[in-house]
């Protein structure tokens, strides 16, 4: 059994594709990438560069992915894409290689909805379970945890993290972290406190969310510094898994925190 090729499809010699891919017209997949199981490119999307792509995942029309990175600094050193399992990747989205200012890979995980338009840039490094709406822009070297959803034509700064649980708000401009559990909006963005009904939905008790709530009024609105809210809430709070998550965040931020 061989993979279902479109004859408009070009498929260079070098690129390996499991034996249920499927290649629809005008497609062109250049060699070094690889394609697992059941994944279907639709048409007129262009994979090239070291891209691994799981199985499973959708590609629609004028996708590119793996092409190289938007960086002066790269040479055409050999850097790749690694793209998970069962996502689906909408009109237009691109999705860079990386370069080699970071580790030399982009990854984007499984179970991901990137709507049309949406850019990734190089380094990236994007977890599972996520949803990004139309036009949302990443610079470089950005970290975006599981479970995180962004609205449309919000961008995100290069180096910039969003932790896990996150609602970020539409039009939204993220220049600094934004600590996981939250809900954060705006052009000059701002916490409104943890994302209840998103995390309602994933399963979380009211006890967790109640922790999440009291550790926000601590972190975020008495007027501590984070070190000082952090102290507070080791000594006042249970230690749970995601009290301590949120913490280990905290404590890893390089570009200030979004308050």
């Amino acid at each position: 059994m061989k993979a279902k090729i479109h004859p408009t499809a070009v498929v260079e010699p070098g690129a390996e594709l499991e034996a249920s891919v499927e290649i629809g017209p005008y497609c062109i997949v250049r060699k070094g990438v690889s394609i697992g199981k059941r994944t279907r490119l639709l048409s007129h999307s262009v994979i090239e560069g070291s891209t691994s792509i799981g199985e499973d995942c959708v590609i629609h029309p004028f996708a590119t992915i793996g092409l190289p990175p938007q960086d002066l600094k790269y040479k055409d050193e050999k850097t790749k894409l690694v793209l998970g399992n069962h996502n689906i990747i909408r009109e237009y989205v691109s999705i860079h290689r990386a370069s080699v200012g970071g580790d030399g890979s982009t990854v984007v995980g499984n179970n991901n909805f990137i709507m049309a338009y949406v850019h990734i840039a190089h380094d990236c490094k994007i977890g599972s379970n996520i949803i990004m709406a139309n036009s949302v822009m990443l610079g470089g070297h950005v970290v975006i945890e599981d479970h995180v959803v962004i609205g449309g034509i919000a961008g995100i700064h290069q180096f910039t993290r969003v932790g896990k649980y996150v609602m970020v708000g539409g039009l939204s401009r993220i220049t600094q972290d934004v600590p996981p559990f939250m809900i954060v909006s705006g052009v000059e963005p701002k916490l409104f406190g943890p994302n209840s009904i998103g995390l309602k939905r994933h399963g979380f008790t009211d006890n967790e969310i109640n922790d999440l709530k009291k550790a926000y009024k601590i972190l975020f609105r008495q007027k501590k510094t984070i070190s000082e809210a952090v102290r507070k809430i080791q000594d006042e709070m249970e230690m749970t898994d995601n009290i301590k998550h949120l913490i280990k965040f905290l404590e890893k931020n390089k570009r200030g925190i979004i308050r």
